[in-house]
């Protein structure tokens, strides 16, 4: 998924999104210039969240 895609599902602004990315809290990989998250990669994210884990 691209870093607008996840931004809109996660109804957050892109640049937040990036900031997750860039800082490891979320799993990413660049092809190119741009980022992507797989989609495997956001749901543990959100489990991690659900289960009160901080960032």
């Amino acid at each position: 998924m691209t870093i607008a895609q996840v931004a809109e599902y996660l109804q957050l602004s892109e640049m937040t999104t990036y900031k997750l990315v860039q800082e490891g809290k979320l799993p990413g990989f660049k092809i190119g210039r741009h980022w992507r998250i797989k989609r495997d990669d956001l749901d543990d994210f959100i489990e991690k969240l659900k289960k009160g884990e901080r960032l």
